[in-house]
């Protein structure tokens, strides 16, 4: 199958996109090489993607509806994985615009091009934010989310509104996933993980917010792609509505529809996420504890009944494991 991947110079789209290629699929990866963190890294992600024959990058931002069409015009695809987006809680506060251009405008686009091809399946990346300061643990994907606590929550609970506005119009059947703590080789540089094995390394302090009280759903990349490998043929339709008994579905009345958690449902506290990392590294962490931050929450910790209920797949890769690999890549790639 031909795959419109947008993100593929991201952390999850370049894995996304490699294990697509590797098993025997024809990528289209679009993305506009922003300059959010270090473009040197992206370039590097696209050129390991370049090493594939049926790989075909197009470089181009979200907004920029001709480049969208010529790329997609001339190689129409199935299905569409859109992964793009202006990523990173703590820096909406401060570029609120960037979220506003790339996640609203961008996705709608996005929404238009899976009309216009009539693809298989579009399936949109969302994230755990969306639940905001949800207390009820763990969280499912019927819960209430109307309370964001940040513009980038807000704007991805937005694009799955769209999308369901749109599967409803023009039958396009749609998986919006939510993301939780996503981590691993190839990260992100303002990731925490990435953070604070680069400190370290230079002996540095790292920063610890909430005190360390805090606890998140890390999902290993590699678990992640698998998951979404999982639901591409799962499009949404009442053939494959899950019994209540066995989870609580999020398949719209309305459309071929679905929200769907991407998450282990093993949440590990911070404090202990950086021990694993010191055992790894051999050496203590120089900790500067702080205070929560604006839009942060205490707790991300998902269901993932329904997730197992429609692929049989539940991510299981556990944090010393996940670790390893990545310190493992940054000594490679960085020499260290």
């Amino acid at each position: 199958m031909r795959y419109f991947v947008t993100g593929t110079a991201g952390f999850i789209g370049f894995h996304l996109a490699k294990r697509l290629l590797h098993d025997g699929h024809e990528v289209v990866g679009y993305d506009g090489m922003t300059e959010y963190y270090n473009v040197d890294l992206k370039k590097d992600r696209h050129k390991e993607l370049s090493k594939f024959d049926a790989f075909t990058p197009v470089l181009g931002m979200l907004e920029d509806t001709d480049m969208l069409a010529q790329a997609t015009d001339e190689m129409p695809p199935d299905v569409i994985v859109h992964l793009a987006a202006q990523a990173g809680v703590r820096y909406s506060l401060e570029h609120p615009e960037a979220y506003v251009s790339s996640n609203l405008v961008g996705s709608w686009n996005i929404l238009e091009l899976a009309k216009k091809h009539k693809v298989q399946h579009l399936l949109m990346a969302s994230t755990s934010s969306v639940y905001g300061a949800n207390e009820k643990t763990p969280f499912q994907e019927s819960d209430h989310t109307d309370e964001s606590l940040t513009l980038y929550a807000a704007s991805k609970k937005s694009m799955e509104v769209m999308a369901h506005s749109y599967s409803h119009l023009w039958k396009i059947p749609t998986t919006a996933f939510r993301f939780f703590t996503v981590y691993g080789p190839w990260g992100r540089p303002d990731m925490a993980l990435f953070k604070f094995v680069a400190a370290m390394m230079s002996d540095q302090p790292i920063d610890v917010y909430g005190q360390g009280k805090m606890r998140r759903d890390f999902t290993y990349v590699e678990d992640l792609v698998e998951a979404i490998i999982r639901l591409v043929p799962v499009q949404p339709s009442e053939s494959n509505r899950v019994d209540a008994s066995r989870a609580s579905d999020t398949l719209s009345k309305q459309a071929p529809f679905r929200v769907v958690n991407i998450g282990g449902g093993q949440p590990v506290g911070l404090l202990n996420f950086i021990e694993a990392i010191e055992k790894e590294m051999g050496k203590d962490a120089i900790k500067n504890m702080l205070p929560m931050q604006k839009g942060d929450v205490p707790q991300t910790y998902a269901s993932p009944d329904l997730l197992q209920a429609l692929t049989g797949y539940t991510p299981s890769t556990d944090v010393n494991t996940g670790i390893h690999k990545f310190c493992d890549w940054y000594k490679s790639y960085f020499g260290t």
